[in-house]
C-alpha cells in the first residue's frame, strides 16, 4: 500500500481530531482533555502493537532512535496542549488551518536539519500553504 494513502487517512483523522477535539473541549479543562486523548491513544496503540505482536526491542542499539522518539512524544504533547486550549478559544475551522502550519515547519526543519532537498514544488507549495492560512485566518 503506497504511503500516500496513509498520508491522506492522516490528513482525515486529523481533520476529525479537530472537529471533535472542539467538541470535547466544550465545558472541559482542556489540559485535563488533551490527558484524556492521550490515555485512548495509549490503550489503541497498544492494542495495535498486541494484535501485530510488535512489543520485541530491536536488536541493535536504539539508544539514539528511542531519546527521538521521547523528544517527539514531548514536541506532540506540547502541541496538542497548545491545540486544544486554541480549541477553547477559537473556532475549529480557524484553528485546524494555523496548527497546519506544521507542514511548512516540517518542510523547513527536514531542509534545515536533515539535508532534504529544496526544490522550486516544495518552495511553492509551502507558500501556498502559508498563503491559504493566511486568507483563512486573518481579517
Amino acid at each position: 500500500m503506497s504511503w500516500k494513502w496513509f498520508a491522506l487517512g492522516s490528513a482525515f483523522f486529523a481533520g476529525l481530531t479537530a472537529i471533535w477535539g472542539k467538541l470535547g473541549v466544550a465545558g472541559l479543562n482542556s489540559n485535563l482533555a488533551t490527558l484524556i486523548r492521550t490515555l485512548v491513544i495509549l490503550v489503541l496503540i497498544a492494542g495495535v502493537v498486541t494484535v501485530r505482536g510488535e512489543w520485541q526491542l530491536p536488536k541493535i542499539d536504539a539508544s539514539r532512535p528511542v531519546l527521538f522518539l521521547i523528544l517527539s512524544g514531548i514536541a506532540t504533547g506540547c502541541s496538542w496542549l497548545f491545540y486544544y486550549r486554541a480549541l477553547q478559544l477559537a473556532p475549529a475551522s480557524l484553528v485546524a488551518p494555523i496548527d497546519k502550519l506544521s507542514v511548512v515547519f516540517a518542510m523547513v526543519l527536514g531542509v534545515l536539519f536533515l539535508g532534504e532537498a529544496l526544490s522550486l514544488k516544495l518552495a511553492l507549495g509551502g507558500l501556498l500553504i502559508v498563503s491559504g492560512v493566511l486568507v483563512l485566518a486573518w481579517p
